[in-house]
């Protein structure tokens, strides 16, 4: 004996439900899987090199070099611009035009950077010289008006006596410009008639001075104070050791044998130095006339 039933009736509304859920969850799955074999940085778009392309309008794959670029381990610097000397010597050149663009570079380098020491005027008693340094040189000296160019080049680059090297602070271009605006600062000072064009005139200080109602000796060679180190009561030149500085006034005009032993274990300000061997001072002398 067969049993009837009779089928029960899914509505509509259910069906439909069930089949969005169905393709919802599919999708889903198939997000997932999609998304966890993505290649792109196995695959990444790039241009090979020496390659034409359609994506640059000159067709080039390979970019021009951004101007001035030097690639790695090809930068010259052993030529004039960089080291200012010619054939081992001091060469007396600028590597570019001097304009007036360049001139006024060098003034503001130059008052940064050389002014505590040299003085605006680069007599070699500026502010820190003043306050007890050993003293700077004079760029307004026979010896220094007749260097070349490359001389203070490199000096700046390298240092001198108690100056240390400027080569982390100013660039190569600059130390040029600075070159450039000391010898222009030595011709202000020295100028003659014949040095201007025709029609300007060359007034000394002293006239200028008086003109800004100040006294004719105002623009006079400047005087050390006691405190800055001249040189010794013999007149030999005297160069400050590291342990020294700070407290030169106790020993100023005395010779290295007779250096007092005041102050000799700190500076003004209390801070320790170093024990130091002082120099002869006719070695100094002998191995540097003058600090530059």
């Amino acid at each position: 004996m067969r049993l009837a039933y009779k089928k029960k009736e899914i509505p509509m509304s259910t069906r439909a439900t069930t089949r969005a859920r169905i393709v919802l969850g599919t999708s889903l799955a198939g997000c997932l899987l999609l998304s966890g074999c993505r290649q792109d940085m196995h695959n990444q778009p790039k241009f090979y090199p020496q390659r034409g392309t359609t994506f640059f309008a000159d067709g080039r794959s390979v970019r021009p070099q951004v101007e001035n670029t030097v690639a790695r381990g090809q930068l010259d610097q052993t030529s004039y611009f960089y080291t200012g000397m010619m054939n081992g010597a001091e060469g007396n050149a600028m590597p570019f035009p001097v304009t007036m663009d360049v001139l006024a570079r060098g003034q503001e380098q130059y008052n940064i950077y050389c002014t505590p020491c040299h003085s605006r005027v680069g007599n070699g008693v500026g502010m820190i010289v003043q306050r007890g340094y050993a003293k700077a040189g004079n760029f307004h000296t026979a010896r220094l008006q007749a260097a070349p160019l490359g001389h203070f080049f490199n000096v700046i680059s390298n240092g001198y006596g108690a100056m240390p090297d400027y080569s982390a602070q100013v660039t190569p271009e600059d130390r040029w410009a600075i070159t450039a605006y000391i010898r222009a600062l030595q011709l202000s000072q020295n100028a003659q008639q014949s040095d201007v064009a025709t029609g300007q005139h060359v007034q000394p200080l002293s006239e200028i001075s008086e003109q800004e109602g100040f006294a004719a000796n105002f623009a006079a060679e400047w005087a050390l104070p006691p405190t800055a180190v001249e040189g010794t009561t013999t007149g030999d030149n005297y160069v400050l050791q590291q342990g020294q500085i700070g407290h030169a006034q106790a020993n100023i005009g005395k010779p290295s044998g007779q250096v007092s032993d005041q102050g000799k274990s700190q500076t003004s300000t209390g801070y320790p130095l170093p024990e130091y061997n002082p120099v002869s001072p006719n070695e100094v002398k002998a191995s540097h006339p003058e600090q530059q």
